[in-house]
């Protein structure tokens, strides 16, 4: 089975889309790819503040919500990340030339939107993880309606 582009699977485009490939996808977990590079987004031109991390895992659970949509033929939908828990990152930053990998896995899914992975970050061909966390979303049904309500 050939795999989609990972670009196509999450809802960020042009330099926010942080990706650079789909790895793997089952029901239950994906794993996602990518490279440090001086012009990466959040370079400082010799790495990216490990704090970026967050936003990987976070757009590796958007890209398993949006290949779940497409294996139900639906169009990929906006999510939200709410939190964050138990962030922890070995190193302070990735070097540029490191590529790395992200793993999620989901740890539960409510009927309402809800959701929480359990996410990690290794270290491509070395093995090593170099950060892990718990990831909390929600998408809901309808955004444009989420919204309007919020803003009332």
């Amino acid at each position: 089975m050939t795999l989609p582009d990972i670009k196509t699977l999450v809802p960020h485009s042009g330099a926010m889309s942080l990706l650079d490939k789909l790895l793997a996808a089952d029901a239950e977990t994906l794993d996602a790819q990518v490279g440090i590079r001086a012009n990466s987004m959040f370079s400082d031109g010799a790495a990216v503040g490990a704090w970026v991390g967050v936003e990987y895992m976070a757009q590796a659970v958007a890209a398993h919500a949006g290949h779940a949509a497409k294996l139900r033929g639906e169009p990929v939908r906006v999510g939200f990340l709410l939190g964050t828990r138990r962030y922890t990152c070995a190193v302070p930053a990735f070097p540029v030339g490191t590529v790395l990998n992200i793993h999620v896995q989901r740890a539960l899914q409510g009927e309402n939107g809800l959701g929480a992975f359990d996410c990690r970050i290794i270290e491509a061909g070395e093995g090593r993880e170099l950060a892990s966390a718990t990831i909390t979303v929600f998408q809901p049904d309808n955004v444009e309606e989420f919204l309007q309500r919020s803003s009332e």
